[in-house]
């Protein structure tokens, strides 16, 4: 494993991170939104990460794999899905144009406290790759003057 690898491991959680703050800002920004292109409530969009890399098939393929040499590969975004596991907001607001006929509009499943939970914790992760990649930096430095003395 080359010193270079911990850089891409690093860049590669730093761009997961990025990405994942980027789809927790567009829900908090779609809070509000009762009626998108499809004519439904915005639903919230949830991110998911898995390994970079190859992908393992059977059990025997990752136990070789396994007995080799560890590579670290960093990790990606696996997919991004609506959350419909949380169920959507009822708001009682008959003078609402996408109100049913009992007065009642089908909100977003948004929480705004969930998303600046996630947020803080998208934050904290991007924060600590940022270290971990300067670490590794400051590490490559050392071994690049202890060669010059």
């Amino acid at each position: 494993m080359s010193i270079f690898n911990s850089f891409n491991i690093n860049a590669s959680g730093m761009t997961a991170e990025r990405f994942r703050m980027d789809t927790i800002s567009q829900n908090v920004a779609n809070a509000n939104t009762t009626r998108t292109e499809d004519g439904t409530p915005y639903r919230r969009k949830v991110v998911t990460f898995e390994e970079r890399g190859e992908r393992v098939g059977t059990f025997s393929s990752f136990l070789s794999t396994a007995s080799g040499r560890f590579k670290g590969q960093g990790v990606r975004v696996g997919k991004v899905v609506e959350d419909t596991w949380t169920q959507m907001n009822m708001v009682y607001d008959p003078s609402h144009p996408d109100a049913d006929e009992n007065g009642y509009v089908t909100g977003p499943n948004v929480n705004i406290v969930t998303e600046m939970t996630n947020l803080i914790d998208a934050s904290r992760s991007y924060e600590a790759n940022a270290t971990a990649f300067d670490a590794s930096k400051n590490i490559a430095m050392k071994g690049l003057e202890m060669g010059q003395s």
